[in-house]
């Protein structure tokens, strides 16, 4: 995208009622990473994250544990979810509760909004209802229970059964948009990435939408529908409310106008929400559809998706309390094809952290900080003239910041580290070739000619890893900046973050003469239980 343009991206807002999960985790520093890479290239940045509050789930957690609803969300998010995004050093711009005023009083005026412009209507309703989902549930996802459940309706996501719910409801005219939403998909083929879950979306909406409850009146957990106070909003409405509402809409349209629309990044599990309910919403409303959804896959351990029901869940304390949060952050997004399924396994997660991290950068980083230190001092040589061998490097250092940006662009944050860690095989291969402890021993007898050779060898790695540092700092925002300290770039480059990312590989910024200070190992061995 053109630096200096708004890029406004959000993580679904989480549903509070169990603690996190590496899913969740692995959510928030996906969204994180593409949010610190584009304001490290200029553009006008916002992060949202935030918890969806709301709703028949809750209440009943709530009673369940002798609280009201209020006072249980608060404990959830208060000692779950705010260090989560501590846990994952996630810098969020904001973080939205849909318990608090800004966003109630934005999402009354919102639905009074495309009531007034003749969406909603007053009918009768019913239907199977699945709690765990919040959500009226298709026939495609209903079936015959099995075991204690035999003879009843099951949700195929949940595996428990389902309710039968009858009420008179407020409905949106959901089914008015289909051929809008069709051609939506069809004239910005982007909107909905990878294809995979495009093909899916344009296949459900072909089948013909029909219109949606979006109020509730037998439980008052929610907010009340403006016209009606005996009736909730339906808490699926209220949730994707939090995008437009987190940036001013209702009331503050500078803010709105400058950040909105969004980019979503989801599980592909709430991609219907996002890809269909959405965008008919804010076109009832006249107001611009997203920029672009983007559903990641599910994380699999042990075959299957991450579930705390099924107490396949883990904890992302779990893993950073071993391996810290960086090699959390480098592993999922670099292990798992983002946009696809992917399998967590303890045993792959160890063996990266050690090729990768511990062998690969962190080795690279320590051998080129102590060589400078025992060969020159600890002061970054100059280089002398460039051989081809070292223009190789500098080429590719200007390749993979290009390709990382590109892949950026198309949310493949995976393709991105892929591209960067070719400068990190590449100068662990040179640093092999060019043996710089033999150029050293015979630069020590008077070999001038080596002692220049050498300098030129050093600083083409610490440079290459400048470039590293820069590229790899939304990844890896702990370690990159340890590295930063240790080549002394803080001090004449400035902060990392403030570094422009796409500018990373424009060769020669680190300067001859900079002083590198020690550097500890950046991935300490780990003691496998």
């Amino acid at each position: 995208m053109p630096a200096g343009e708004s890029f406004y991206i959000t993580t679904p807002i989480y549903y509070p009622s169990d603690v996190p999960h590496i899913g969740h985790g692995y959510t928030s520093v996906a969204v994180d990473a593409l949010a610190r890479w584009h304001r490290q290239g200029g553009d006008d940045t916002w992060m949202l994250t935030g918890t969806d509050e709301h709703g028949q789930k809750m209440l009943r957690a709530a009673a369940a544990n002798g609280v009201t609803p209020q006072e249980w969300v608060d404990k959830l998010v208060t000692e779950a979810w705010f260090p989560l995004l501590e846990t994952l050093d996630v810098a969020n711009d904001d973080f939205i509760r849909t318990t608090q005023e800004r966003h109630e009083e934005r999402v009354k005026k919102f639905v009074q909004a495309i009531y007034d412009r003749g969406y909603i209507y007053a009918g009768e309703y019913e239907a199977l209802y699945c709690v765990g989902c919040e959500e009226f549930k298709p026939e495609s996802e209903i079936l015959d229970g099995t075991g204690p459940f035999e003879g009843l309706k099951v949700c195929a996501i949940h595996s428990k059964p389902l309710e039968l719910l009858q009420e008179k409801n407020y409905f949106f005219k959901l089914s008015e948009f289909q051929d809008r939403l069709l051609e939506l998909y069809k004239t910005r083929p982007d909107f909905i990435r990878p294809e995979s879950a495009r093909n899916e979306v344009v296949s459900f909406v072909r089948q013909g939408l029909k219109d949606l409850s979006i109020s509730r009146s037998a439980f008052d957990w929610g907010i009340e529908v403006p016209w009606d106070p005996s009736h909730v909003i339906y808490v699926w409405v209220d949730a994707l409310l939090n995008y437009a509402t987190a940036v001013g809409y209702g009331d503050d349209p500078e803010t709105f106008d400058r950040r909105w629309p969004a980019y979503h990044v989801v599980g592909k599990d709430i991609l219907r929400f996002h890809a269909v309910i959405w965008p008919a919403m804010l076109m009832a409303a006249g107001l611009d559809v997203p920029k672009g959804v983007f559903a990641h896959g599910w994380l699999l351990v042990g075959g299957e998706k991450m579930s705390k029901s099924k107490l396949t869940g883990i904890a992302p304390t779990e893993i950073t309390d071993v391996f810290g949060s960086d090699a959390y952050r480098f592993y999922f997004l670099s292990a798992i094809a983002f946009g696809q399924d992917g399998s967590f396994s303890w045993e792959d997660l160890a063996a990266r952290y050690q090729a990768e991290l511990a062998n690969g950068f962190g080795n690279l980083a320590s051998r080129t900080t102590a060589m400078i230190e025992k060969y020159f001092e600890g002061v970054v040589p100059p280089p002398a003239e460039y051989l081809e061998q070292d223009l190789v490097i500098q080429r590719l250092v200007a390749r993979a910041t290009t390709d990382a940006d590109a892949a950026i662009e198309q949310f493949r944050i995976d393709e991105a580290i892929r591209a960067i860690w070719t400068v990190v095989d590449a100068l662990n291969g040179y640093i092999t070739a060019n043996e710089p402890w033999a150029l050293a021993k015979q630069a020590a007898g008077g070999d001038d000619a080596q002692r220049e050779r050498l300098g030129t060898v050093l600083y083409t790695c610490a440079e290459g890893l400048r470039a590293l540092a820069v590229l790899l700092s939304p990844v890896m925002p702990q370690s990159t900046e340890k590295l930063w300290i240790a080549l002394g770039a803080a001090e004449s480059l400035g902060r990392l973050q403030d570094q422009p990312i796409r500018e990373a590989g424009a060769w020669g910024a680190l300067k001859p003469g900079t002083s590198v200070n020690g550097l500890a190992p950046l991935f300490p061995r780990v003691e496998q239980a």
